[in-house]
Parts: C-alpha cells; sequence; structure tokens
C-alpha cells in the first residue's frame, strides 16, 4: 500500500481564472527529475488523488507543481482555493520513467510540451545532466492562449545562464501573441518552421526528443516525427521519441 505524507502549503499562485501553482512543504523521498507524485485532499469524506509532475529540482525546497483546473476536475478545482497553511496529502515515493536516464545520448534534446506538462522540463532543466550530455536543448511550449506562457522569468534565467547552448520557442493557437508563434507544434514540424526558426535540424541521427502534454498533440508529433525516421524509446530497442501524457 502506498505511504501518504502530509505536507503544507506554503503559496498558491493564480496565474489565471484556471492556471495556478502550488509551493508545498513536505517530507517526499528523493526523487529524479521528471518524475511524479500523487496529490491529494480530503473531500466529502473521500481522499481524492491524482499524478502530478514536479516542477521543482530534486533537492529544491519547497516543492513545486503547476496546474489547470480541468472541467468537472474535482481535485484540481478544490487545490485551487487552498491557501497557505492548509494541509495537503502527497504519496512519499515518486515514480515514473519519463527521465533523462531513459534517454541515449545524442547531439541535441527538443524538449515539446503544451500546457502545464511543462513542469517535468522545467524539473530536467534545473540540473546538471541536460547541459553535460547535449550540445543544445531546445523548450518548445504549446498554448491555447498568451496568458497560458508562464515562467518567463525561470526561462529568462535560464538563457542567461546557459547562453546559445539554450533555446525557447512558444506557440499559441488560438490567438497572436509577440514574441510567439501562431499554430500548434506538429504542423510547425510538418511544414519546417520549427527547424528554420532554430537553426536547427531535426534528425534521428543527431536529435533526442521528449513530449508531454495533450495526448492529442503527443500522439500526432509522434506520428510527424516517425514519418521522418524517427521512433519511440523502448527498453529493448532504444530509439529517438520519451513520451509522457497529461489529461
Amino acid at each position: 500500500m502506498a505511504q501518504w505524507t502530509q505536507g503544507t502549503v506554503v503559496d498558491n499562485i493564480h496565474w489565471t481564472e484556471n492556471l495556478y501553482s502550488l509551493k508545498i512543504d513536505a517530507d517526499v523521498d528523493t526523487f529524479i527529475a521528471g518524475q511524479f507524485t500523487s496529490l491529494a485532499l480530503e473531500i466529502d469524506g473521500e481522499r481524492i488523488d491524482r499524478p502530478y509532475s514536479f516542477l521543482s529540482a530534486p533537492g529544491q525546497n519547497p516543492l513545486e507543481f503547476f496546474f489547470y483546473t480541468a472541467t468537472g476536475g474535482v481535485l484540481s478545482n478544490a487545490m485551487l482555493e487552498l491557501q497557505a497553511g492548509d494541509p495537503i496529502w502527497l504519496k512519499k515515493k515518486p515514480i515514473g520513467f519519463f527521465t533523462l536516464a531513459e534517454v541515449t545520448d545524442s547531439r541535441d534534446l527538443w524538449l515539446f510540451g503544451t500546457g502545464t506538462g511543462i513542469a517535468p522540463f522545467f524539473s530536467i532543466l534545473k540540473t546538471q545532466e541536460p547541459w553535460e550530455r547535449f550540445e543544445k536543448v531546445i523548450l518548445v511550449h504549446g498554448v491555447r492562449a498568451n496568458a497560458d506562457l508562464r515562467y518567463q522569468e525561470l526561462i529568462d534565467n535560464i538563457q542567461r545562464d546557459r547562453g546559445e547552448h539554450f533555446q525557447f520557442k512558444a506557440f499559441v493557437t488560438r490567438e497572436d501573441s509577440p514574441g510567439a508563434y501562431r499554430g500548434r507544434i506538429p504542423a510547425a514540424i510538418t511544414d519546417g518552421t520549427l527547424e528554420s526558426n532554430c537553426g536547427i535540424n531535426l534528425s534521428p541521427e543527431n536529435s533526442q526528443i521528449m513530449l508531454c502534454g495533450n495526448p492529442d498533440m503527443v500522439k500526432e508529433t509522434v506520428e510527424v516525427l516517425e514519418e521522418r525516421g524517427f521512433k519511440k524509446n523502448l527498453p529493448r530497442s532504444p530509439g529517438q521519441i520519451t513520451t509522457e501524457y497529461y489529461w
């Protein structure tokens, strides 16, 4: 049976009406960047839990998570109302295989995330591993609206610290946005827009790709990449694509 630990909310940052981040002081086991744990609240006498990826780096305190309130999502809507000092439950043992340990070495590391699916990439980028293993790291974030583009200060700090080793590209689907491209990630790969603007080619020989977020985006992007010769990373058959789905 899973072991739970009670944490305390340190801060609840409301970015928009439906988008928010929680900072939580909790004693969980050591995790690897890219892993997740489950968060829970007691609601109407029942403990409701859902899995969420760490946005914070291993060893960073407080822990940080990034959320979007799902339609009919009992837990995500309840957590939106939490305040500093409120209790929250976390599974003590983090799990998951969406980590760089599952990714083979290559020249370039491409990180594609939609919505709050960017969270595990921030955890990864806060560690030394991607910068020691890859020459170029490209973070690509797809959202519906400009207001959903968050953590720009963190992105700017990574850009400042890593210089030419790092690129960030944003895509917004439902409106024009300063500094972002209008459209969807799979289409930008198909028509060459992404590579042209990055000045870097996506190729099975030189690229490792991690995809996290909306299942439709992940599925469509995998299909586009497979048409270009990319393969999924499997335990006994290393490829170039590693995926994690966010619902």
